[in-house]
């Protein structure tokens, strides 16, 4: 198996958009991540993808059985995602989630990660996002990477009125370092290849 960092394509987003369904409550439409993708300036949506060597299932496995060809089948997709958007000095993460098959095996952190990697090599200032104020366990994950709670907004999520907490990180001299620090951890944790962090955004995808 392997797993690649890269920019999000065009080709990606109907497997995106159902991760996005899966993951969340208030789903972007497939226009959003068309518009993030294709026309906006200041987008940098990424995605993780594996790819895995798999036995082939069902009638295919019979028929390459028969003809005598390899019964394994080489596989790439998507199984995860994140939205960033860079405005000024500014980094914004829009959005991040896992595949439901693939969650707790940190890959949420790795993309996580990625994004403030990211953010540091467009020369943000600082890196903000939104959170439920129910959802812990991001907040954990936020806090491990130095990100402080600065604000609450009231009735943010319009499904069911949750508040969602601001959350921000500068990146000053010492939680960029603490932040390298981190990141040689994940890349410790996960074998990958990163085409993302500091590569040129692609014009069009």
């Amino acid at each position: 198996m392997s797993l690649n960092l890269r920019y999000m394509r065009s080709a990606d987003i109907t497997r995106v958009v159902a991760i996005d369904r899966q993951a969340f409550t208030t789903p972007w439409s497939a226009r959003s991540y068309a518009y993030e993708v294709g026309e906006s300036t200041y987008s940098h949506m990424v995605v993780l993808e594996r790819t895995e060597e798999r036995q082939v299932q069902g009638w295919r496995r019979l028929l390459r059985g028969l003809s005598g060809a390899e019964t394994q089948e080489v596989v790439t997709e998507v199984i995860g995602y994140g939205g960033l958007w860079n405005i000024m000095d500014e980094a914004h993460i829009s959005t991040v989630a896992t595949a439901p098959e693939v969650r707790g095996n940190g890959y949420g952190e790795l993309l996580l990660a990625a994004m403030i990697r990211r953010s540091i090599t467009l020369d943000a200032a600082y890196v903000v996002l939104e959170v439920r104020v129910s959802n812990t366990v991001a907040q954990h994950l936020y806090q491990k990477y130095d990100f402080e709670i600065t604000d609450r907004k009231k009735n943010y999520y319009r499904d069911d009125g949750e508040d969602a907490f601001d959350m921000r990180l500068d990146l000053t001299q010492t939680t960029i370092r603490q932040f390298h620090e981190r990141f040689e951890a994940v890349k410790a944790q996960h074998t990958f290849t990163d085409f993302y962090t500091n590569s040129p955004r692609p014009i069009q995808n």
